[in-house]
This record gives C-alpha cells, sequence and structure tokens, in this order.
C-alpha cells in the first residue's frame, strides 16, 4: 500500500471511541480521531495527565468532542465501574482501542487483583474491558476493536505453568509474554465474533519501536533501556509516527478483520502502516483458546456464546491465580 498518513483517516464524524492510555500513543490516537470528528474518551488511572491530554487537544481541535474518564486496568473494580457508567450513559460504542501499557518494571509488581502487573494491566485489563463493552460495541456503526501488541511479541511465550511470574520473574520476557497474549487476544476475538455473529471487527497493531514514555515509566528513568531512551532518542520514531499502524487498523476501510498491522521498514521498527509478521505462536489456535479460557477465569468477565445468550454484568474481582 501507498504511504498511509493521518491525512488519509476518513470523516469520522458521529462514531464514538474509547482510547486507553493518556500519553504516548494513546494521546496521539485521540488526536486524530478527534481532528477527525470522532466523540473521543480518553481512559486512563491519572486524572491530572487526561485532563491535561484533553485540554492539548481541545486547542490543538477546537471544538473536538474530547473527555477523559478514569480507568485503572490494574483493577477489575475500575474496569467495572468504567464500563457501567459507559452502559448507562452511551447506547452505542463504535471503536475501542487497547492501547494503555506497563513495560518491564524491574522487580515484580502485582496489580489490585493479584496479577502480575504487565500480564494483569496490558493484557487482561483490556481483555476484560472489552468484554464488558461488548455490549455497546454490538449496537456501534461498523464496530472495531483494535489491541497492540509489540514487536517484543515475536520471541515471546506464554507460560501457562507460571502466567503471573510467581516462579521466575524477568521483565522483558514477561512484557513480551503479555503482548504476545494481547496479539492471541485480538486474532481470537476475530474468530469467536465470526463464530457467535458479534458483528465487530478485531484488528491487531503494532507501533515498531516509538518514542514514548513507556520504558522510563517503566523500567525507570536511569534503568538501561530508560537510558537508551532518553540519549539514543534518535534510534525511536516518534510517537505520531508509532500511531500510524493503530490508526489505519481503527480507520481505514482497507484494513481487514483478523490483520495484524505494523511499520513498513527496518523489520517493522519504523516507516508507514503495513501488514505485519504474526509470529507462528500467535497462530496456535488451541493456545489462543486456553488462553481464554483462563482469562474468563482470571477476570470474572464470561463473553457470550452466541446470539441467544445474554450479556452478563461482569464480574468484579477475579479470581486470584
Amino acid at each position: 500500500m501507498a504511504a498511509w498518513t493521518v491525512s488519509d483517516i476518513p470523516s469520522q464524524r458521529g462514531r464514538a471511541a474509547v482510547v486507553t492510555g493518556t500519553g504516548g500513543l494513546g494521546f496521539q490516537d485521540a488526536l486524530a480521531l478527534a481532528r477527525a470528528g470522532a466523540d473521543v474518551i480518553i481512559a486512563g488511572r491519572n486524572p491530572l495527565k487526561g485532563t491535561a491530554a484533553v485540554d492539548r487537544i481541545r486547542q490543538s481541535v477546537p471544538g473536538a468532542n474530547v473527555a477523559f474518564e478514569l480507568l485503572d486496568l490494574a483493577s477489575l473494580d475500575s474496569i467495572k465501574s468504567f464500563a457501567g457508567n459507559l452502559r448507562r450513559s452511551r447506547d452505542s460504542l463504535d471503536l475501542l482501542i487497547n492501547n494503555a501499557a506497563v513495560m518491564t518494571p524491574p522487580k515484580r509488581l502485582a496489580t489490585t487483583d493479584g496479577f502480575e502487573l504487565q500480564f494483569g494491566t496490558n493484557y487482561l485489563g483490556h481483555f476484560a474491558l472489552t468484554g464488558q463493552l461488548l455490549p455497546l460495541l454490538r449496537k456501534g456503526d461498523k464496530p472495531r476493536v483494535v489491541t497492540l501488541s509489540s514487536v517484543a511479541a515475536r520471541s515471546a511465550a506464554i507460560n501457562f505453568d507460571d502466567l503471573q511470574a510467581r516462579r521466575s520473574y524477568k521483565p522483558m520476557p514477561a512484557y513480551g509474554q503479555s503482548k504476545l497474549a494481547c496479539l492471541m487476544f485480538a486474532l481470537e476475538l476475530q474468530r469467536r465474533s465470526d463464530t457467535a455473529g458479534w458483528g465487530i471487527q478485531s484488528i491487531a497493531a503494532h507501533p515498531g519501536i516509538s518514542r514514548t514514555d513507556l520504558l522510563p515509566n517503566g523500567a525507570g528513568t536511569w534503568s538501561a533501556p530508560g537510558i537508551v531512551r532518553r540519549y539514543l532518542w534518535f534510534l525511536f520514531q516518534p510517537a505520531d509516527q508509532g500511531a500510524l499502524p493503530t490508526l489505519f487498523a481503527a480507520t481505514s476501510p482497507q484494513a481487514r478483520a483478523g490483520a495484524y498491522y505494523g511499520p513498513d521498514k527496518l523489520s517493522e521498527t519504523r516507516g508507514y502502516p503495513v501488514p505485519a509478521l504474526i509470529p507462528p505462536q500467535a497462530l496456535d489456535t488451541a493456545s489462543a483458546a486456553r488462553l481464554w479460557d483462563e482469562s474468563e477465569r482470571l477476570t470474572g468477565t464470561v463473553y457470550p456464546a452466541g446470539e441467544g445468550r445474554k450479556f452478563p454484568e461482569a464480574a468484579g474481582k477475579g479470581v486470584n491465580p
């Protein structure tokens, strides 16, 4: 495909979108969608950063329909509250971008529900969020769910014997597992949508290597990854460039359901959106089904089986692993 940019985004007027994450890629996603006329909710855990993001967008896009809502993906109670408020205030949702992430904290940390922080936030939080917003998405206009993976998924594996890294925690393998899980979820969500008739397009994307605060926020400003990010900034493409695969997946008529998009140059680390290489382990449908079942058990969020089954009010606390 030709070099796709934000100027290629079709009008999003009349469409409602939720983007998780207040900075970096999430901010760029929200900004581009607001410029295209979408009604955008930025969902994040920090009200100060969320309010600042809304103010910046309104300064760049006078009259933008954008708001911040509190959502902590490391808390199933927070996810339940956010989704419940949205279901009560809106009749439908057209787009969900599962973007927010935590990356490589040097020591094992846990969510409020006892999950390893990266697996719990990056993957399980978005699994629960998507399930709880599914009733709204099913009423949307050509609804899409875009879930972010990472180049780190290429060498990752799902360790079903120690999903929460209780026996052995290594920052990058744990991050890679969480992002592989996100990719497998996106592909499995499409398979289940097709089977159950949910009418949702599920698409995965990754940003290559982008200049955001994800590394210093997770590993620490003076950690080795944080120092690389600070002093070798030129190795990272700008966040607005890194957001392009996500925005392509979210808005382009050419984006295909069940596909995966990333940058086109230097082993998918930078450039413009193209179909990305799906690592073989992400195509293991038996593992994807096992991961799905385990995710429902852990989060207490059970997806409907088909047209005749009602959506449950998704549970609060999950079962601790």
